[in-house]
């Protein structure tokens, strides 16, 4: 069994309207899924990904008006990333950011890649990662439907980057459990008296399967609120894959979830001993189970098991405008 790659990171959010307005005419992402949080139908759930709703290429967030800021710190998915083709790509979103007074750092190396950091409005941490033809997981296909040049387009997701107290207890469950490797390291961004950022990759490799390790004993546990990230997702090909994911965490005795059906694909959830939430996605049956590709994410989707609540479902929640 071997995981293909970062299938899809979630993140709260108190503003659905402005968070709608920021990933899909900011950074020209294409929302392919508006629907609930299954857990927790009084709340939406927005799906925003490339133009094709490719695995590996999501971007989601659980809308909690009112819910408090995040503050950072260890135990907690500090970076998610986003993969552009170039470096000239960076150059456009540097510019694009500047004009739409976007808070960003220069342009810098993480890994070996040119890329380029920046802060959405309610704090969330992206780093857009440069392709730069490099080998490993296909990217997805840039939305045409902003005014953002397809040439420069988000094309799927890139690293993420946990920061932990201690990192031995995450290396294992990535090496021993999960199967990734141990690909290099490099100086952490935050000062030479650090240690490196660990990178570790599962699948073909690239940008869009590799996690990033940083260990900062200095800071105290994250809080998780607005702009923060809930969990991160990885890539099970199928259902048949899914099923022995399933019995391994069960035979290694490591308390999660069990089997979850969430209509698009199915789901495993745990946490890694440092208490960062682990997901298992399957790339299967994929987001346009239930809409054609041409009009995904325009009504309300509920799966199935929900269809039937419909009535009281929208009637509990907020009215939700979103205009393109």
């Amino acid at each position: 069994m071997e995981l293909l790659g970062i299938h899809h990171v979630s993140i709260m959010t108190g503003k659905a309207e402005k968070n709608f307005d920021f990933y899909t005419k900011v950074l020209g992402m294409r929302l392919v899924k508006k629907g609930v949080n299954q857990d927790d139908t009084t709340s939406y759930h927005l799906f925003y990904g490339d133009a094709v709703a490719s695995p590996g290429t999501e971007l989601t967030f659980f809308d909690l008006p009112g819910i408090g800021p995040s503050y950072p710190g260890v135990s907690s998915i500090s970076a998610s990333s986003l993969r552009v083709a170039s470096t000239e790509a960076l150059e456009y979103w540097s510019r694009r950011f500047d004009e739409l007074n976007v808070s960003h750092e220069p342009i810098r190396q993480r890994a070996g890649r040119d890329t380029l950091a920046f802060q959405d409005f309610e704090g969330t941490r992206i780093v857009l990662v440069a392709d730069n033809n490099e080998e490993g997981v296909a990217p997805g296909q840039a939305w045409d439907g902003s005014d953002v040049p397809v040439e420069y387009g988000i094309l799927g997701l890139g690293p993420v980057t946990l920061t932990v107290a201690k990192p031995e207890n995450t290396v294992m469950i990535l090496k021993e459990v999960l199967g990734f490797r141990y690909l290099d390291s490099y100086p952490s961004l935050a000062g030479e008296e650090y240690l490196d950022v660990l990178v570790y990759a599962t699948g073909e490799g690239g940008a869009g399967a590799e996690v990033h390790i940083e260990t900062r004993p200095d800071l105290p546990v994250a809080r998780l609120g607005r702009g923060g990230v809930h969990h991160v997702a990885f890539r099970v090909p199928d259902e048949e894959q899914y099923n022995k994911w399933a019995d391994k965490l069960a035979q290694l005795g490591i308390p999660n979830s069990g089997k979850v059906d969430r209509h698009y694909f199915r789901a495993l959830y745990f946490r890694e001993p440092n208490g960062i939430l682990f997901e298992l996605s399957t790339d299967t049956p994929g987001f346009d189970v239930d809409e054609s590709l041409d009009s995904l994410g325009e009504t309300l989707s509920l799966p199935p098991f929900l269809e039937s609540r419909r009535t009281d479902i929208e009637a509990k929640l907020r009215p939700l405008t979103l205009e393109d």
